[in-house]
């Protein structure tokens, strides 16, 4: 609904526009709790019916178009997470790695570009999770869950970290692996893919 000023008492004038039907609301009074809208549809009953099989129609002629393995064309990413807050840079290499900043994305299909991030280890945790973030692994034997710190995982294997935070924002299965086969990790700034000409990628 989109009102005028509510503050007068009598005469207000909504106008509601939804599917090419208007409705005009008329006479409303406003009290301490609540005001009372008197409505009713310009269309008659007659109307309705023919305006909603013109919408049908319109809407039959649009097809949804699923991408086929020779339309995907695949770019490489270069991202720097250098002082960057890890979820929020997770989230925007998950949507490169699915390919749903394209056109053709379709949710079956890995459409998505490759991404190499270099500095990893220099990744940013907000609020306290720098000492109160773990991860969490278990052998499947009793008494196998093995508890490591945040802290530790940055010094033994930050490329983790990232692995782990974009991991969790993928499809599970084959096809959210064949996706994160196309992410490549470094904890330093030197990375080998300059053949590939990865276009830098701010975020």
């Amino acid at each position: 609904w989109q009102s005028q000023n509510l503050k007068s008492d009598i005469g207000l004038d909504f106008v509601y526009w939804s599917s090419n039907f208007y409705a005009h609301i008329v006479d409303a009074k406003v009290t301490k709790n609540y005001y009372i809208i008197s409505a009713f549809w310009e269309y008659s009953r007659a109307q309705i019916p023919a305006a909603r099989s013109m919408i049908r129609s319109i809407g039959s002629n649009m097809k949804t178009v699923s991408a086929k393995a020779s339309d995907i064309e695949r770019e490489w990413f270069l991202v720097d997470a250098s002082d960057k807050v890890l979820g929020r840079l997770a989230s925007e290499i998950a949507i490169r790695l699915r390919g749903k900043h394209k056109p053709i994305y379709t949710p079956h299909v890995d459409t998505g570009d490759y991404v190499v991030v270099i500095n990893a280890e220099k990744v940013v945790l907000t609020g306290n999770k720098e000492n109160a973030k773990v991860y969490h692994r278990h052998s499947g034997r009793p008494g196998g869950l093995k508890t490591v710190p945040v802290s530790t995982m940055r010094e033994q294997h930050p490329t983790r970290i990232i692995e782990a935070a974009v991991r969790g924002m993928m499809p599970k299965g084959p096809l959210g692996r064949a996706m994160m086969s196309k992410l490549k990790i470094y904890a330093g700034s030197h990375q080998p893919h300059d053949a590939q000409s990865p276009k830098p990628l701010e975020l």
